[in-house]
C-alpha cells in the first residue's frame, strides 16, 4: 500500500498529487470511510485489473478516504477469483433467469448448436454482468454496514468515556483522587 509521501514523490501522479495529498483524503471521519468502502468494493468488482488506481481515482471527487478505498479492492485477488467467477455466474444467471426462459432449460442450452465457443461468450457475458451487479449491490451494501460499524465503535468509545469521566468525578467527589 503506498504512503502518502510515495504517492507525492510518483512522477506520473505529479499533474495531480494537490489533489491526491488533500489532508481531508487520508483521514478516517464519518463519511470518509463509508464512501471509501464502497469506491473499493465497486472497483475491485468492476475492474479486474488496475482497480486499487480506479478506486484512488474514484476517492478524489467523492472525498472519499484514499487508502481505505485502495485496500478495500483486495476483496478481489488472485486468490479469491476463482470463488468470485462462480459466484458472478450464479449471480448473473439468477438476475437474467436465462433457464426459465429458454424451453429446454439447461440441458437444451448445452446442447444447442451454436457450439462452444458461442457458449463460452454467453457464460462470459453472464458472469460479466453478475460482477457489475455484484459491484453495485457489494457498494450499496458496504456503505451501509461500515456506516453503522463507524456509529457502533463511535458509541462505544463515547460510552467508555463517559464512564471514565463519571469515575473521576465521583473518586474527586469523595475525595480519594487527591
Amino acid at each position: 500500500m503506498p504512503t502518502r509521501e510515495e504517492m507525492a514523490g510518483n512522477k506520473y501522479l505529479a499533474p495531480i498529487a494537490h489533489r491526491f495529498l488533500s489532508p481531508e483524503l487520508w483521514r478516517f471521519t464519518r463519511r470518509s470511510v463509508p464512501r471509501g468502502v464502497a469506491l473499493g468494493l465497486f472497483a475491485g468488482f468492476i475492474v479486474p485489473l488496475g482497480q486499487i488506481f480506479l478506486a484512488a481515482f474514484l476517492a478524489l471527487p467523492a472525498r472519499a478516504n484514499v487508502p481505505l478505498a485502495a485496500l478495500v479492492t483486495f476483496v478481489t485477488n488472485p486468490f479469491t477469483l476463482p470463488f468470485w467467477l462462480v459466484v458472478a455466474n450464479k449471480v448473473g444467471h439468477f438476475v437474467l433467469n436465462l433457464d426459465a426462459a429458454m424451453v429446454g432449460g439447461a440441458a437444451g442450452h448445452l446442447a444447442s448448436d451454436r457450439g462452444i465457443l458461442a457458449d463460452w461468450f454467453a457464460m462470459a457475458g453472464i458472469t460479466a454482468f453478475g460482477f457489475v451487479v455484484l459491484a453495485i449491490v457489494s457498494a450499496g451494501l458496504g456503505y451501509v454496514v461500515s456506516s453503522f460499524a463507524w456509529r457502533v465503535i463511535v458509541m462505544r468509545k463515547r460510552r467508555r468515556r463517559l464512564v471514565a469521566m463519571e469515575r473521576r468525578l465521583n473518586q474527586r467527589l469523595r475525595g480519594d483522587g487527591t
